[in-house]
């Protein structure tokens, strides 16, 4: 008898967040428990919800990367800049492979709404491409989202979400 996965915490509302050009921020830890963070430049959402691709730096982001190969523990923070609607995503089955060829216009995409974003908030398209330059190869980084938390300022900070339905 097969068992059906467990639903995912991410429902329709969280995926739609992470469908747009916010801010992510990679976090892993090391064996003594260091922490170390990196700023990554796309992500891609199955469409089951349950798995999430992160596209980072391969050499500017050697201490994450290295972490996620030990442990295979991420942490990853998504923020949109001009309403500061953030939500944490965690998992524990990290895995880093090289890019597709298709992923490149995933993070080209990512970058230039990424500019408008920001471009709301008053910030020159300069700023965005100082943010997600990567002058090496990326990297995709893949995991089973295992839980989600919300981290907007307010009073439901830190709230674990709901399993979503369907």
């Amino acid at each position: 008898m097969n068992a059906s996965p467990p639903p995912s915490p991410i429902g329709p509302e969280q995926a739609a967040l992470i469908s747009r050009p916010i801010s992510i921020i990679v976090g892993s830890r090391d064996a003594r428990q260091r922490p170390h963070l990196m700023r990554a430049v796309g992500c891609r959402l199955a469409a089951d919800r349950r798995r999430l691709t992160i596209f980072m730096p391969q050499g500017s982001g050697q201490a994450v990367l290295q972490d996620l190969r030990d442990n295979g523990q991420i942490a990853v923070v998504f923020s949109e800049p001009s309403s500061h609607r953030t939500l944490q995503l965690k998992g524990s089955d990290a895995t880093v492979s090289p890019c597709a060829p298709e992923d490149a216009a995933e993070v080209e995409a990512y970058l230039q709404g990424f500019v408008e974003e920001i471009g709301q908030l008053g910030f020159a398209a300069e700023v965005a491409h100082t943010m997600l330059r990567h002058d090496d190869a990326l990297v995709a980084v893949h995991f089973t989202v295992g839980a989600a938390f919300e981290q907007t300022p307010g009073p439901a900070a830190g709230e674990p979400l709901a399993p979503a339905a369907g």
